[in-house]
C-alpha cells in the first residue's frame, strides 16, 4: 500500500519552506528561502509577503524534485494558519489553497507552534518532554497533557528571539544568517560579564526591560571603552538563556518529567543548549535539541502535523483556510496523540 504524502507550507515570518513528508516520518525534501534585509533593520510584513510570492512557486517545484515525486502523489497539503505576520502568512495560505484546489487534494490549516513540537519529536524521538519554544515570535514553555499542548509560562512582552534581533540593530549587525546567530558568535569572544535585569516573573519571563537597559548600557559603555560589542552580547546571551533554564527547570518540577525538547529557531543557539544541557543533566533527564535544517521554519514542521490529523480524518474546508496572527499553542486539539 502507497504511503500517503503531504506538502507543507510555511511562511508565517521571513522564511518562506515546502516540504514534503510521508507518513513514516521521512523528510523527503525541505527547501526553503530566507527574506533577508540590510544590517540595522527588521522586515516588514509587505515586502516580505512579496518575496513569499515571487519564491513559493519555484520552491514547491524543488521540493517535488527532491522528492521525486508528482503532483499526482502528494496526499493533502498543509499550511500555517498562525501565529505569525499577516502578509507573509497570507502570501503562504494562498499558494496552499492554489495547490489545493488545481491537484483536487485536502487542505490542512497547521499551528505554526505545534508544527515546531511535532517536528521536534519526530526528528529527535523525544516521547514526553517538557518543550522549551524559543523564536522570533514566541516564548514559552510547554508540556502535553490531554490532547492540548499546556503552555506553562511563556513571555509576557517580546520573545526571546525578538530581543535578540532588535539588539543586534544596536549593534548595527548582519542579518545573514540571522541576527541571532551572529549575536551567537560574537559572544563567544566576550569576557565581561556585564549585570543585567533579569526578570522571571512565576513561570513568565519578560525581556522588554532588560532590553531598554542593555541598549542604553551599551551605548554609554562602548562610548567609554569599557566593554566590548561582544561583553555586550555575552552578558545578554547568559541572562535571558538563565531565566529561560529557570522557568523550564520549574515546569519539569511540576510534571515530574526529567526530559527537555528545545524547538523554535533560537534553539540553534549551542550556548542554549549547552546551559540546558548542564540543568537537565542534574536532574538525571535528556536534553533533545535539533539542528538549523529542523530548527529555523521550514516546510517540513507543517506538512508532518498536516499529515498527522489528515491520518486522523481531519482536513479544513477551504473556505475556512484562512489566517490568524494570533493563534495559541493550547488552542489545537492533539488528536494524534493518546
Amino acid at each position: 500500500m502507497t504511503q500517503a504524502l503531504c506538502l507543507g507550507i510555511e511562511g508565517s515570518a521571513n522564511k518562506i519552506g515546502v516540504g514534503i513528508v510521508r507518513e513514516d516520518g521521512e523528510i523527503l525534501a525541505n527547501p526553503r528561502h530566507t527574506y533577508i534585509t540590510p544590517p540595522g533593520q527588521g522586515f516588514l510584513p509587505r515586502e516580505t509577503a512579496v518575496h513569499h510570492q515571487e519564491h513559493v512557486v519555484s520552491l514547491v517545484q524543488q521540493a517535488l524534485k527532491e522528492a521525486k515525486v508528482a503532483p499526482k502523489n502528494i496526499s493533502c497539503i498543509a499550511y500555517t494558519k498562525g501565529p505569525g505576520m499577516g502578509g507573509p502568512l497570507v502570501a503562504g495560505a494562498i499558494a496552499a489553497r492554489m495547490l489545493a484546489q488545481l491537484w483536487k487534494v485536502p487542505i490542512i490549516a497547521v499551528n505554526h507552534c505545534v508544527g515546531h513540537i511535532e517536528m521536534g519529536r519526530i526528528v529527535t524521538g523525544a516521547r514526553d518532554p517538557v518543550v522549551l519554544y524559543v523564536s522570533g515570535g514566541n516564548t514559552q514553555v510547554i508540556a502535553y497533557s490531554e490532547q492540548r499542548y499546556r503552555i506553562f509560562g511563556e513571555t509576557i512582552d517580546l520573545a526571546v528571539g525578538n530581543c535578540l534581533d532588535k539588539f543586534a540593530r544596536v549593534l548595527n549587525l548582519s542579518n545573514d544568517p540571522s541576527p541571532g546567530y551572529n549575536i551567537e558568535q560574537l559572544a563567544k569572544e566576550g569576557s565581561q560579564f556585564i549585570e543585567l535585569p533579569y526578570v522571571v516573573k512565576g513561570m513568565d519571563v519578560s525581556f522588554s526591560g532588560l532590553l531598554s537597559f542593555i541598549e542604553e548600557k551599551t551605548k554609554e559603555l562602548l562610548a567609554s571603552k569599557t566593554a566590548t560589542p561582544a561583553d555586550m552580547c555575552f552578558s545578554l546571551q547568559e541572562t535571558i538563556f538563565a531565566m529561560l533554564v529557570e522557568v523550564t527547570e520549574r515546569a519539569m518540577a511540576h510534571c515530574n518529567t526529567r526530559d527537555v525538547l528545545i524547538v523554535g529557531g533560537v534553539g540553534c543557539n549551542m550556548r542554549l543548549q549547552e546551559m540546558m544541557q548542564q540543568m537537565v543533566e542534574d536532574r538525571g533527564g535528556e536534553l533533545y535539541a535539533i539542528d538549523e535544517r529542523y530548527c529555523i521554519d521550514n516546510g517540513a514542521m507543517i506538512a508532518w502535523p498536516g499529515l498527522l490529523a489528515f491520518k486522523q480524518g481531519q482536513f479544513t474546508p477551504l473556505e475556512e483556510a484562512t489566517c490568524t496572527q494570533r493563534f495559541r499553542t493550547d488552542d489545537v486539539l492533539v488528536t494524534w496523540r493518546d
